[in-house]
């Protein structure tokens, strides 16, 4: 009977500390991971004749009073599985719209992955309106990759 109670006891142990393991990780990107300056294009612009009202206090926030308005490409970042690159639209100094131009999908676990990496990554931009968001589980390398070139195409809707 003794054996039983501890066998129990340390199956429920064991299965509390299995969920209590943080199985997510909240990595973001900062400005000395981003690729140099100069690396990237740019599609749009700031709104002509109009002034930014705030200046952003960390280089992956986007000021919600900031008057930018366009269309940003970051930077194309070269990643084990392939190119990723970020286009972001801003309106009014927030982000509208997030979507991978390019991104790996030369094979069908890269078409697997993303299917699902993608869509979450893109939703998850507009809706920090940053890129201060999580990696996608099962999709680091292009999860790394999307921040990167979201992180470039950030800084150039709202400079420094």
């Amino acid at each position: 009977m003794k054996r039983i109670v501890i066998a129990v006891l340390s199956t429920i142990s064991g299965l509390v500390l299995l969920f209590s393991y943080p199985t997510s990780t909240n990595k973001s990107v900062t400005a000395d991971t981003v690729p140099a300056a100069g690396t990237a294009t740019t599609t749009g612009s700031a709104a002509a004749g109009t002034a930014a009202t705030a200046a952003p206090t960390a280089a992956a926030a986007a000021p919600a009073a900031a008057a930018t308005s366009g269309t940003f490409t970051g930077a194309a970042v070269q990643t084990r599985w392939g190119t990723v690159q970020v286009q972001i639209v801003v309106a009014d100094g927030k982000v509208t719209s997030a979507e991978a131009i390019q991104y790996p999908n030369s094979n069908g676990r890269d078409q697997q992955i993303n299917s699902y990496a993608i869509p979450v990554l893109n939703s998850e931009a507009v809706a920090a309106s940053s890129a201060k968001i999580d990696m996608v589980s099962g999709a680091t390398v292009t999860s790394g990759g999307y921040l990167k070139s979201l992180q470039d195409a950030i800084d150039q809707a709202f400079p420094a």
